[in-house]
């Protein structure tokens, strides 16, 4: 996705009542420090694909994100938002118990109809642990739930409770370090989606100066829709700003390699560790 491409794709992000494109980022920049002085986010954001990091025996780490998309396909148009707060505890040296909370908004518009879907959608809870550790290279496992306190009727829910299990791995190499995630989801729900879903991605990091991080990042989903909808691939890349020892901050921009992922997001987060 060219350069100009993605500036077209943010300036259309929907946002009518902000004022237009300069809205929509004014907005995003009062967002982002409004987080910052709420003190929270994640570590690796804007990166999808995790690491094999954790936090450490009685430390937290407390994370807000969020996402903002548009896509477009045929006569539809739909602008969602996703603010996320994850609480992270490392309850050994090796292993992280992680807490999800997320809220969606979307509108989409399809001939001249609008629908809104909001609300909060399913919490997640995850186990992260890293199992092993050799020259550089570590690798972790990372088994969740997702618990369906979304309403499956009026907002972003599926209905039922769901597992995943996903493998991690790290390779550091200063300045640089690399990751690769494997996963199954067993998609359990209400609402008509596949039950077996995949996951593959991989990112890397290079700190190509004193605390300022560029990160790239791709990967793919099995469609939960059913039918022989193409899966959601993605390709994107931000910058991590580390303010201390203790603090992230970041910025991201994915976009959509497939139909099914969402045209362009903007992301933005922080994270905060004690």
């Amino acid at each position: 996705m060219s350069l100009q491409r993605i500036r077209q794709k943010v300036c259309c992000l929907g946002f009518e009542s902000l004022g237009g494109c300069a809205g929509a980022w004014r907005f995003l920049l009062a967002q982002f420090f409004l987080g910052l002085l709420s003190a929270s986010a994640f570590a690796a954001h804007p990166l999808i694909t995790d690491d094999t990091g954790t936090q450490g025996g009685g430390k937290f780490q407390v994370e807000l994100n969020t996402e903002f998309s548009h896509d477009h396909e045929g006569e539809a148009t739909e602008d969602s938002f996703e603010f996320a707060t994850i609480i992270t505890y490392g309850v050994l040296e090796t292993v992280d118990l992680v807490l999800g909370v997320p809220y969606q908004h979307s509108r989409r518009e399809e001939r001249g109809f609008k629908s809104t879907q909001a609300g909060i959608s399913d919490l997640s809870l995850e186990l992260k642990w890293r199992f092993w550790e050799s020259s550089g290279w570590s690798a972790a496992l990372k088994p969740g739930v997702r618990i369906p306190t979304g309403d499956k009727e009026e907002g972003p829910g599926s209905g039922r409770v769901s597992p995943a299990l996903f493998f991690i791995s790290t390779k550091e190499i200063e300045p640089w370090a690399f990751h690769l995630n494997l996963g199954y989801i067993r998609n359990e729900n209400s609402i008509g989606e596949r039950t077996d879903l995949w996951h593959a991605s991989i990112a890397f990091e290079w700190e190509f100066v004193k605390d300022l991080k560029a990160v790239a990042n791709v990967g793919a989903e099995r469609n939960p829709e059913q039918g022989s909808a193409p899966p959601p691939v993605f390709i994107l890349g931000g910058l991590i700003y580390s303010l201390g020892e203790n603090l992230d901050l970041d910025l991201g921009v994915k976009g959509g390699l497939t139909r099914s992922e969402p045209d362009c997001s903007i992301l933005t987060g922080l994270a905060w560790r004690f």
